[in-house]
C-alpha cells in the first residue's frame, strides 16, 4: 500500500439488497495515481463498487470517502460537484449513435453549460489526440469499429478533465490490437496526466499489464490486496482464480 494519503478510502462498507448481502465491512484505501484492479468471480460486486465510488448506490453502513468527502453523506447537490471530477468508460462506451464523434466528445461539457465553440473544439480535438483518433470530428459511431467507440468513450470522458476514471469490462469483446492499446490508454493517463484508476476487468492478461494493484473480491469481502507481481503469484486464492481453478472453499 502506497504511503500516500489515499483519494479513494471504503471503511466498513456493507450493501445489500433485500435478503442478499454483496458486500460486508468492505475495506481498502487507494492512493492518488494508483491503477488498481477489481477481481472476483460474477456475482462479486464489483461493479457495485463503481456505483458506490460515484454515489448512485448508498451503502447500508460504513463510509465511502473521495478526496476528503465522505460521499455517503452528501447531498445531491454536493454528489454533483464530486462526480464532476470523475470519469467512466462503460462496457460498451455508450456512445449516441445519432451523434457526431465531435458531439459526442462535447456532450458532457454542453451539460455543464459550456458553449463556446472554438473552445469546445480544442477540448475535442485535445482528446482525441491523447486516444490516437484525431480528426474524425464528423465521423458517426456506427462507422466505427469497436476498439475506436471504446476510444471515443475514453475521449468523451477525458474532456471533463477528471481526477479519476473507473472503468468497466474496458477491453471486453476488443480484438488483440485493440485491448493493447486501451491498455496503453490507461498507463497514459497514469503516467503523462496523474490520473488515479479504477478497473473491473475479466482480463486478466490486460489487468496484468495496466495495474498497480490487484484487490480480489470474495463474499463480500477484500479476499486479496496487494501489488499484481506479489498477489499473482503468493495468493493461493488470486493464483486459483487467474488460473481458471477457481473453488469457493479456497
Amino acid at each position: 500500500m502506497s504511503a500516500k494519503a489515499p483519494i479513494i478510502k471504503f471503511s466498513n462498507v456493507s450493501v445489500s439488497f433485500g435478503s442478499t448481502v454483496v458486500h460486508q465491512d468492505l475495506s481498502f484505501a487507494i492512493s492518488k495515481g494508483e491503477v488498481v484492479t477489481f477481481l472476483g468471480p460474477s456475482g462479486a460486486g464489483k461493479t457495485i463498487i463503481l456505483k458506490l465510488r460515484i454515489g448512485l448506490l448508498t451503502p447500508q453502513s460504513g463510509t465511502i470517502e473521495v478526496m476528503g468527502q465522505r460521499i455517503n453523506e452528501l447531498e445531491e447537490d454536493e454528489l454533483r460537484s464530486v462526480r464532476a471530477d470523475i470519469g467512466m468508460l462503460f462496457q460498451g462506451a455508450a456512445l449516441f449513435d445519432s451523434l457526431s464523434v465531435f458531439e459526442n466528445i462535447a456532450y458532457g461539457l454542453r451539460e455543464r453549460g459550456q458553449n463556446d465553440e472554438t473552445h469546445l473544439r480544442n477540448v475535442v480535438q485535445e482528446a482525441l489526440q491523447i486516444v490516437a483518433l484525431p480528426g474524425i470530428e464528423e465521423k458517426f459511431p456506427p462507422q466505427l469499429s469497436g476498439g475506436q467507440k471504446k476510444r471515443i468513450g475514453l475521449a468523451r470522458a477525458l474532456a471533463t478533465s477528471p481526477k479519476i476514471m473507473l472503468f468497466d469490462e474496458p477491453t471486453t469483446g476488443l480484438d488483440p490490437t485493440s485491448t493493447r492499446m486501451i491498455d496503453d490508454l490507461i498507463l497514459k493517463l497514469k503516467n503523462e496526466h496523474g490520473i488515479t484508476s479504477l478497473a473491473v476487468t475479466h482480463d486478466i492478461p490486460s489487468a496484468k499489464r495496466f495495474s498497480d494493484r490487484w484487490i480480489l473480491i470474495n463474499e463480500g469481502k477484500v479476499a486479496a490486496d496487494g501489488p499484481v507481481g506479489q498477489v499473482a503469484t503468493g495468493n493461493e486464492m488470486v493464483s486459483s482464480f487467474i488460473s481458471g481453478q477457481w473453488r469457493e472453499d479456497v
